[in-house]
């Protein structure tokens, strides 16, 4: 969720464009390989000889290996009736939670979600579904896949969120719910393990901002900075860049990341490559930016940071 400027990213992606000042050359400098990836995994100890036709096993599925969620209402306010039915997997940007959503209202309505957060995760999602008074709809809230394999959660055990319902003509808001709890049937025991690995670019007041690695080559805009954040201080924050320059060059980048207390995310700085090329950068090398953090609710500043200097590997 973002406050300022909208930008579209295929169809759903919202950013924000944050505020360009002057860069001063102190504060601490940290060093990031390009190389280094999010999740570093070995396959080493996986090789195998290939299995004879008698050890081969084939794949089965049943109804205990499925990750489900139990039919129930999870919410019922001002006419608005919102049923839970199923967890499934077949959209082809990530898994879906299938809703029935009653509106017994004199309104016609829009029910979008905010602060979506699996397994404690912060994370973006599809749904935004309308409903003339008197009518109901089927719809499926989905989770983006790219979101859960950033932040390594191959298995759902918890979701989080809050329920935006407003006014299909006057987009007036009616009201916003409480959180929603929904638990799967994954193994109560489980627990979602987290990569903070990298190079600590922040670390006060409960918020910590790793910086994971730099991808000029695979990135859709340009070139993408991956962070990861922990917001364990007592507010839900913003956190958004000033006096960003790249390379020795102002630029504005594409950040700006909602973080509820307690949670975690998982976020990309991003540079669009017209504005690199504006600037001859053909590759980063060295990055300076401030951090500024706010209330996102009242906007009231909470920190700004000193310069921080990040310089990358060629």
């Amino acid at each position: 969720m973002k406050k300022n400027i909208i930008l579209p990213f295929l169809l759903f992606c919202i950013f924000i464009t944050c505020a360009c000042g002057s860069a001063s050359n102190d504060g601490p400098e940290v060093t990031v390989n390009k190389e280094s990836s999010i999740a570093d995994t070995s396959v080493a100890d996986n090789i195998k000889n290939t299995p004879t036709e008698e050890e081969v096993v084939q794949p089965t599925t049943t109804p205990e290996n499925l990750i489900t969620v139990e039919e129930q209402v999870i919410l019922d306010r001002d006419g608005v009736v919102i049923t839970l039915k199923s967890l499934s997997d077949d959209s082809i940007w990530g898994p879906s939670l299938d809703v029935l959503v009653e509106n017994n209202s004199e309104r016609s309505i829009t029910v979008q979600i905010r602060n979506l957060a699996i397994n404690g995760v912060m994370v973006e999602s599809i749904f935004s579904c309308d409903v003339a008074t008197g009518k109901k709809a089927n719809d499926e809230i989905t989770f983006m896949s790219t979101d859960l394999e950033i932040a390594g959660i191959e298995t759902i055990r918890d979701i989080e969120f809050n329920f935006h319902v407003f006014d299909l003509e006057t987009w007036d808001t009616i009201f916003d719910s409480e959180v929603v709890n929904i638990t799967t049937s994954a193994d109560p025991s489980f627990e979602q393990a987290y990569d903070d690995s990298g190079f600590v670019a922040l670390d006060n007041d409960g918020i910590k901002v790793v910086v994971k690695k730099l991808d000029s080559d695979d990135s859709f805009w340009g070139a993408d900075i991956y962070v990861y954040i922990e917001n364990n201080g007592n507010s839900d924050v913003t956190i958004q860049l000033r006096d960003v320059s790249v390379n020795g060059f102002m630029i504005e980048p594409i950040f700006s990341c909602d973080i509820l207390s307690g949670k975690k995310a998982f976020d990309t700085i991003t540079f669009m490559e017209s504005d690199l090329t504006d600037n001859d950068i053909e590759n980063i090398s060295e990055l300076e930016f401030s951090f500024h953090i706010f209330d996102m609710d009242s906007w009231n500043t909470i920190y700004d940071s000193e310069i921080i200097t990040v310089t990358f590997d060629q």
